[in-house]
C-alpha cells in the first residue's frame, strides 16, 4: 500500500490547477477463474491487477486517470496531468489524512489461497456429476469457479485515508438439455462476499441438479402465450426485474441528470402500497455487500421505496453534488480503471404479507415465471424487455403446465403500480450488473409478486 505521505502529496499535485477535491483509489486485486466443460477443466486462469486511480472535482466537472506504475515519480506526474485539463489557482495547500476504522461485516474463513485447486476443481466436478446424473437429456454442463481478494485504499482531499479488503466467491453452473434439434439451458449462479467457506452453506449437488431439471423441463414444454395478463414472477433471481427496470433509475448517474422516470418525485406514490425496496450494502457476506463503497463512504440500508412512496435515491460524491445531497454509501467500480458512480448493491422488494400458495390459488389465469432471463432496459424511460427463463400457465388456482420462449415487455413504474400481491418468501440471487462505472458484483431479489398485467410476448394468444 502507498505511504499516507506519498497519498498526500498526490492529492496536493491534483489540485495545483484549481481543484477542490482530489481522490485517490488505489487497488491490488488476486483471483482465480477456473472452467469445466462437460467434466475437463478447460480454462484456468489466476492473475494480478494492481493501479491506482486519481479523480479531481472543480465544482460539477470530474477527471480521471489512471496508472499502473506506483513510483512517486510517476504519480505525481500523473496527478499533475490530469490537473492540466482544469485551469485556476490552488486553493487548498495542506491536507492532513487520518485513517478510517473500517466495521468489517463481512467475515471470512478460508481466503482463497489458503485453498488448493484441486479443492477447487473438486467442487466443481460435484457439481458436474449432479447435473449430468440428473436426466439423459442433459448433453452439456459448463461450471465455472470464481474467488477474488481484493485490497483497496482511498483517501481524499478532505482527510479520509481507509483501507479495505473484499473477497469474494462464486459457482457458476450452465446445464444444456437437448430433444432433437432443440435446445434449452439453464443457469445459477451462487456467490457471496466470502471465502471457499461459501461451499459449507450452500449444497452444490441440490443447485446443480435444479438447473438440470430446469433445462429438461423447458426442453420438454409447449410455447409461452402471448398477450396481456397476470404474471406471477417468483423469489429470488425474479428480482432482476426490479433492479434493471427500476433500480437503475433510482441511481443519482441519471437522476441528477433528469434522465430518470423517477427524477424529482421524491415523496410521491411510484408504485403499489404493497411495495417496500431497499438497497442494503450491509448485509453480512451478501454478493453485493461492501464495508466501505469505493469512495470510501460506510455502505448502508437505504430505503428507495417504501409503501409505495419514492422515499431516496443511491447517491454518489459527484452527482451528490449536483443534486445537493449527500452520498448514501453507493459509489462502485469495477476497478482502478473506472472512476466510479452511484451503483447497486443488495437491491430487493421487502417481504409482504401473503404466501406464495395464496398468490397462485387467487390466480385465475397467469403466467409463473419461476425463473428469470437476460433482457434490456432504457433506463430513462424504465422501459423493459426480459426472457422468462423457467415458465408456467397458471389456471383456476393450480399450476397447469410448463412453458417456454415467455417474454416480458412493459414499463417499470407502470409495472411498480400493478403489484397486486406480495410474498413473505424474500429470496436473493447473484449477478454481475454492468453500468458506466463497470462490471460489479450485486444481489438481486424479491418474494413471489403477482402483477395484474404485463405484456406477454410469446408464439401463440392466450386462452
Amino acid at each position: 500500500m502507498l505511504a499516507e505521505s506519498l497519498v498526500t502529496d498526490v492529492i496536493l499535485a491534483a489540485l495545483s490547477t484549481g481543484g477542490d477535491f482530489a481522490e485517490v483509489f488505489m487497488e491490488d486485486t488476486r483471483g482465480t477463474n477456473l472452467r469445466m466443460l462437460n467434466g475437463s477443466v478447460e480454462e484456468g486462469i489466476s492473475g494480478r491487477d494492481f493501479g491506482i486511480g486519481i479523480r479531481i472535482f472543480q465544482g460539477f466537472r470530474s477527471v480521471y486517470a489512471y496508472t499502473n506504475d506506483a513510483s512517486r515519480e510517476n504519480l505525481l506526474k500523473v496527478a499533475k496531468e490530469a490537473a492540466a485539463a482544469l485551469s485556476g489557482i490552488q486553493q487548498v495547500t495542506s491536507v492532513v489524512l487520518e485513517r478510517l476504522v473500517v466495521e468489517r461485516f463481512n467475515p471470512v474463513r478460508l481466503e482463497p489461497d489458503q485453498v488448493s485447486h484441486k479443492d477447487k476443481v473438486g467442487i466443481m466436478k460435484r457439481a458436474h456429476v449432479a447435473a449430468t446424473g440428473y436426466d439423459k437429456q442433459i448433453t452439456q454442463v459448463a461450471i465455472t469457479y470464481l474467488d477474488t481478494d481484493q485490497h483497496v485504499l482511498i483517501a481524499n482531499s478532505e482527510g479520509l485515508f481507509a483501507q479495505d479488503r473484499r473477497i469474494r466467491t462464486r459457482l457458476g453452473i450452465n446445464a444444456v438439455a437437448s430433444k432433437g434439434n432443440e435446445k434449452q439451458s439453464a443457469f445459477r449462479g451462487p456467490g457471496r462476499h466470502m471465502g471457499f467457506e461459501l461451499f459449507d452453506r450452500i449444497d452444490v449437488e441440490e443447485i446443480a441438479r435444479d438447473a438440470a431439471r430446469s433445462a429438461v423441463t423447458m426442453v420438454n414444454a409447449d410455447y409461452a402465450p402471448s398477450g396481456k395478463y397476470p404474471v406471477i414472477i417468483d423469489n429470488e433471481f425474479g428480482g432482476v426485474i426490479f433492479h434493471e427496470a427500476c433500480g437503475h433509475g433510482l441511481e443519482a448517474t441519471s437522476v441528477a441528470k433528469g434522465a430518470s422516470v423517477f427524477s424529482g418525485k421524491l415523496g410521491e406514490q411510484v408504485a403499489s402500497p404493497l411495495v417496500t425496496a431497499v438497497d442494503d450494502g450491509t448485509i453480512p457476506n451478501a454478493w453485493g455487500s461492501q464495508n466501505i463503497d469505493d469512495e470510501g463512504t460506510k455502505t448502508r440500508r437505504n430505503v428507495l421505496i417504501e409503501n409505495g412512496i419514492l422515499k431516496g435515491y443511491m447517491v454518489d460524491r459527484l452527482n451528490g453534488r449536483r443534486m445537493n445531497m449527500e452520498p448514501t454509501g453507493s459509489s462502485r467500480r469495477q476497478s482502478y480503471k473506472f472512476a466510479p458512480t452511484s451503483r447497486m448493491t443488495n437491491t430487493f422488494i421487502c417481504a409482504g404479507t401473503s404466501t406464495k400458495e395464496e398468490i397462485i390459488s387467487n390466480t385465475e389465469y397467469a403466467l409463473f415465471a419461476r425463473h428469470m432471463g437476460g433482457g434490456s432496459v432504457n433506463p430513462a424511460t424504465g422501459e423493459f424487455n426480459f426472457a422468462v427463463a423457467e415458465g408456467y400457465i397458471v389456471r383456476n388456482g393450480k399450476i397447469e403446465k410448463p412453458v417456454r420462449g415467455g417474454t416480458l415487455i412493459g414499463q417499470g413504474s407502470q409495472i411498480l403500480q400493478k403489484i397486486d400481491m406480495v410474498a413473505s418468501n424474500l429470496a436473493t440471487g447473484q449477478g454481475m450488473c454492468g453500468s458506466q462505472s463497470g462490471s460489479i458484483p450485486t444481489d438481486v431479489g424479491q418474494p413471489t409478486i403477482r402483477v395484474s398485467e404485463i405484456t406477454v410476448g410469446g408464439r401463440k394468444e392466450a386462452n
